[in-house]
């Protein structure tokens, strides 16, 4: 009797494997190129900073201390120095949440990373405070606030930006209302800095402080329904016009008892 051939799959080697994946999850991915990354928590709290993998940097052309503008969504974009981390995987970039914030994105989001050299040091930046971020506060906010942030910092700034300063006890959100040159610019020690107006109201402003999905630590599969549940009815409302189906209108969230289920 003619015994049918024996291929290495039937031994399980690994080299033929086929890698599986899991489809529970692809939501939370996005597509790729040299340039997208994926968003990946900071380690080093700043607001200026973004940091990538060194063999990423090379393969984009980006060197230590380069500025780079970052594009997310909705039509975001800011400006950032990059600096290199080897722990950091090549497939990503790390920021914190205040860039995260200002390109609306969140962590496994993905960005689009660009060279940005013509950018020049400052002539002037205006900036305001947030009005229910200085409830209580007292003084001169340059002195206690700004004028440490940006000392000797070298910090991208990008018009409309908001960002986070931390000043004894308390937290204050600035926002930058304009730059010259205009869009972008770096403050150096040279550049005016002026606060003079009224705090900006919030408006349809986004916390920095509010609770999101990548507050959630863990749980990727139950974040990726979650997700799709709240999403896709508001990215793709034709695809349920289509099939007939009314899209959910709330999420019962259940799990053993004394576990937070907000």
């Amino acid at each position: 009797m003619a015994s049918s051939p024996v291929t290495d799959d039937q031994y399980g080697d690994p080299r033929r494997k086929e890698i599986r994946k899991d489809f529970s999850t692809a939501i939370l991915d996005g597509k790729k190129s040299a340039n997208r990354l994926y968003v990946n928590e900071a380690i080093e709290d700043d607001n200026s900073v973004v940091t990538m993998n060194p063999a990423t940097m090379d393969e984009l052309q980006i060197f230590r201390g380069d500025t780079v503008m970052i594009k997310g969504k909705k039509r975001r974009d800011t400006v950032c120095r990059v600096l290199a981390d080897e722990l950091c995987e090549k497939s990503k970039v790390r920021m914190n949440k205040v860039v995260r914030s200002n390109l609306r994105v969140r962590l496994r989001d993905v960005v689009s990373v660009y060279q940005c050299p013509d950018v020049k040091y400052g002539n002037r930046v205006h900036i305001l405070p947030v009005d229910d971020t200085i409830e209580g506060v007292a003084g001169n906010l340059f002195d206690a606030y700004l004028k440490s942030y940006f000392l000797e910092a070298y910090r991208p700034v990008r018009t409309n930006d908001l960002f986070q300063v931390r000043g004894g006890m308390r937290s204050v959100e600035f926002k930058v209302i304009s730059t010259d040159p205009p869009e972008y610019c770096i403050v150096a020690p040279e550049t005016e800095i002026f606060t003079e107006g009224e705090p900006i109201k919030r408006e349809d402003e986004k916390r920095l402080d509010e609770i999101g999905y990548d507050d959630v630590g863990g749980l990727r599969k139950q974040m990726a329904q979650i997700r799709e549940l709240v999403e896709l009815p508001l990215q793709h409302p034709q695809l349920f016009r289509a099939i007939s189906v009314k899209p959910p209108k709330g999420i019962l969230l259940y799990g053993p008892a004394g576990s937070p289920k907000p």
